[in-house]
Order: structure tokens, then C-alpha cells, then sequence
């Protein structure tokens, strides 16, 4: 017969309580056990004695009989120096995963694309101010002591103009055809 030792839930919704059994492996985690070797509860704050009881000396006698203990148990086990339990280790525990590493990449490409047509945008704004405009040689001399926030306005008023100029002819073309 093949024996565990694990972890038998009690307690009611949201208050678990568990016993630590000897319990055939075939049986249902909370059904018929062997031996009840102590208990645990997980509501209590770690430093409490209370939170883990062990009998160890029948611990020891059904780890020497077979008996194998849960992950769970196993940590118990070690913290009372019943069984040696080795330390895991898990070095991609941290890493994410590969959907969340392409969410990130598809980001970054965002991100990218946006600060290249920024500054692109900034660029061309910039060429427009510093271009002299036919305009603004024969605007009056209080214009040119305005903010340097008119200059970019002028800019951005010239382009939405010259957008505007082709659709202006095609209709006018339109009319006379």
C-alpha cells in the first residue's frame, strides 16, 4: 500500500484549517486517513508556535516506513528536522512569458514610430520658421515681437494652405470641365 503524508482540509469558507495525515495515496484528500500527526493553520502569523504542530516521533516512524510527504509537508518535515527536504531552485521563475515578451517588442515599436514622426514633425516646423515667408517680409514690426509661438502657427497655418490648394483647383477644374 502506498502511503502519503499530506495536508487534509477542515475549517469553513475562507477560514482554512488543515490536518497533516498519513493517508493511503488512492484515498480522497479529505476522506478516510490512517493517522492524524498534527496540524496546520494558515491564518496564523508565521512566528506562531501554533501554526504548525508536528509529532515528530511519528513522523519519523512513517517517513522510515515509505511514507511520501507533499511539497507541503516535505517543508514542515525539514523545519522540524524530520526529513532533509532540497532547496529548489527556479531561475525563470521572474522571466515572462513569450506573448509578453511580444506585447512588449510591439510596444516599443509603437513607442518608437511615435518619437520618429515627432520629430520629424518637429523638424519640418522648424524648417518652415526658419524659411522666410513672402508674408512675413511685409507684416508690420509689432508681428515680430510677438512669442515664438507665432512662427509655428504661421507654419502650420502655410501647410493646412498648401494642402488645401490642390483640392481648390481640382474643383475648379471640375466647374469648368
Amino acid at each position: 500500500m502506498a502511503t502519503s503524508i499530506r495536508l487534509s482540509r477542515g475549517g469553513s469558507k475562507k477560514r482554512p484549517y488543515y490536518r497533516i495525515v498519513v493517508a493511503d495515496a488512492r484515498a480522497p484528500r479529505d476522506g478516510k486517513f490512517i493517522e492524524r500527526i498534527g496540524s496546520y493553520n494558515p491564518l496564523l502569523a508565521k512566528t506562531d508556535e501554533k501554526r504548525v504542530v508536528l509529532d515528530t516521533e511519528r513522523a519519523k516512524y512513517w517517513v522510515a516506513n515509505g511514507a511520501q510527504p507533499t511539497d507541503r509537508v516535505a517543508r514542515f518535515l525539514d523545519a522540524a528536522g524530520v526529513k532533509e527536504r532540497a532547496a529548489r531552485n527556479n531561475p525563470n521563475k521572474g522571466v515572462p512569458g513569450e506573448k509578453a515578451k511580444d506585447r512588449a517588442e510591439e510596444k516599443a515599436a509603437k513607442v518608437a514610430e511615435a518619437e520618429e514622426a515627432a520629430k520629424a514633425a518637429a523638424e519640418e516646423a522648424a524648417a518652415a520658421a526658419a524659411a522666410p515667408a513672402p508674408a512675413e517680409e511685409e507684416a508690420p514690426v509689432a508681428e515680430e515681437a510677438a512669442p515664438a509661438e507665432a512662427p509655428a502657427e504661421e507654419a502650420a497655418a502655410e501647410e493646412a494652405a498648401a494642402e488645401e490648394a490642390p483640392a481648390a483647383e481640382a474643383s475648379e477644374e471640375q466647374a469648368q470641365g
